[in-house]
């Protein structure tokens, strides 16, 4: 769209003084002497001139720069740089304007009009000067979020033309805060951070865009553990601490409240059950700090320290036996133990408490998921006695010596009755007052009589004080 020049008109007219010649008949007149375009845009030089009637116009031009006396200026519609861009409104009677299109920085000069006639030359000196400007926005080199910010749209002159400034964010256009060539933003936040541009309406020039950088405290950093699930001793496993500040934060890391490490990225190799535990990380820049969210490790490992405990105070009854109970350290905590003898590969039990009733060396072994391990082995030793039972149990466990004697003692039967008491017993319960008065001898059996005679021997006493027993 050619670029209108509404300036009001400044005519400057150069008199050339030439001997027989009134210089009121001869001059160039330009609407402005100065004129700042936008590159990329077109412009028009408005012009005018005069001469006397009785001369003819055989030839009209524009030229630029220095004007040398006695030396005929280059025709500008002949320079290649200029013949494509360049457009005579005028004719060979009065008009001399110009257009000049998508004008470029280099095209910043002074230009003049000349004509010739069929006997003298004229040259419009001073002519006009353009000036060819882009544009450039302007903002604060350090905003923080909550600062009010003003960005300004420059240009190296004061363009001719009433200009009505358009203002984008990330090639987006903006509606709000434009005052003249200036874009007001009032309490910025991270939301405004982007690239900001300037154009004027109409021309399809837009500045380079600049970075408006607002800085701000960190927010919400976060822990995503690689790799996720199920976490075994062993593993490699690392923690990224995720944090949205500007400049970016430093970040520190702690287990509990014992710093452990730096960086956005913490490593542990071959993890182990030692570094189970809660893990946050501390986003901190020149604005703010922030803590995350804890996030849980729990290492889960195989059985480890497995070993076999004795229940109970060590002493039984008759009819007893010992309890072994099997304890171990994993996670997740073992669920299925087995008991062997030394030297079998059957097990002997299952469970986590076994009773032992026999001799022999005895050990546990505990499994979860991850593995299993084997307890040292105790050994067990059963004596049997006439009237009592002795168990002894031996436990060794990491060279120490253990040894525990549990003896319980069963009576197994009790004394005999005192011989007094015993026979007064059998005389009291004599044939002829007891038992065989109630017996009918017409009608018993010698089937029911023997029976009776087998139950109710008499007793007949030595002098040694033993009992024995006769029949009858």
């Amino acid at each position: 769209m050619p670029l209108i020049i509404k300036a009001p008109p400044l005519p400057l007219v150069f008199l050339l003084m030439i001997h027989g010649v009134s210089s009121a008949d001869w001059g160039v007149s330009y609407s402005t002497s100065h004129i700042c375009v936008l590159k990329n845009s077109s412009v028009i030089m408005n012009c005018t001139y005069t001469y006397p009637t009785r001369y003819q116009i055989t030839n009209v031009l524009w030229t630029k720069g220095a004007v040398k006396e006695d030396v005929d200026p280059p025709d500008l519609s002949k320079d290649p740089e200029y013949s494509q861009r360049l457009q005579y409104l005028g004719d060979k009677q009065q008009n001399c304007t110009i257009r000049l299109s998508h004008v470029t920085l280099k095209d910043s000069h002074m230009y003049y009009f000349r004509f010739i006639t069929d006997k003298y030359k004229w040259i419009g000196k001073p002519g006009v000067t353009l000036a060819v400007t882009d544009l450039q926005v302007e903002s604060p080199e350090r905003v923080t979020e909550g600062d009010s910010v003003g960005l300004t749209c420059k240009s190296s002159c004061t363009l001719t033309d009433r200009a009505t400034f358009i203002w984008y964010r990330n090639s987006q256009p903006l509606t709000t805060g434009i005052i003249g060539n200036q874009l007001d933003l009032w309490r910025v936040s991270r939301e405004d951070t982007g690239r900001y541009s300037c154009g004027v309406d109409g021309h399809s020039y837009i500045s380079p865009a600049v970075y408006l950088n607002i800085r701000y405290p960190p927010v919400n950093p976060v822990i995503s553990i690689s790799p996720s699930g199920e976490i075994v001793s062993g593993d490699s496993v690392t923690l990224i601490c995720s944090s949205d500040s500007n400049p970016p934060a430093e970040i520190y890391w702690y287990k509990g409240r014992t710093f452990v490490g730096s960086g956005r990225i913490f490593s542990i190799s071959k993890i182990s059950s030692d570094d189970s535990g809660e893990y946050t990380c501390i986003s901190i820049n020149d604005h703010g700090e922030k803590y995350s969210d804890a996030v849980t490790l729990n290492v889960m490992y195989p059985p480890r320290n497995v070993s076999v405990l004795i229940n109970g105070s060590g002493e039984t009854v008759s009819g007893d036996s010992v309890t072994l109970i099997c304890s171990s350290d994993s996670n997740p905590p073992a669920l299925n133990f087995s008991w062997f003898k030394e030297n079998e590969s059957s097990a002997v039990g299952s469970g986590q408490s076994f009773s032992a009733l026999q001799s022999g060396r005895l050990y546990c072994q505990a499994h979860n998921q991850h593995g299993s391990q084997r307890s040292d082995a105790v050994t067990v030793t059963v004596h049997h006695g006439a009237g009592m039972n002795v168990i002894v149990i031996a436990a060794t466990s990491g060279g120490l010596f253990i040894i525990i004697i549990i003896i319980i003692i069963f009576i197994i039967q009790k004394k005999r009755k005192n011989r007094r008491s015993v026979i007064h017993e059998y005389e009291n319960d004599s044939p002829r007052t007891g038992t065989y008065a109630a017996l009918d001898l017409k009608s018993r059996s010698s089937d029911v009589y023997n029976t009776l005679t087998t139950v109710h021997p008499r007793p007949a006493l030595h002098q040694s004080g033993s009992i024995e027993y006769e029949n009858p």
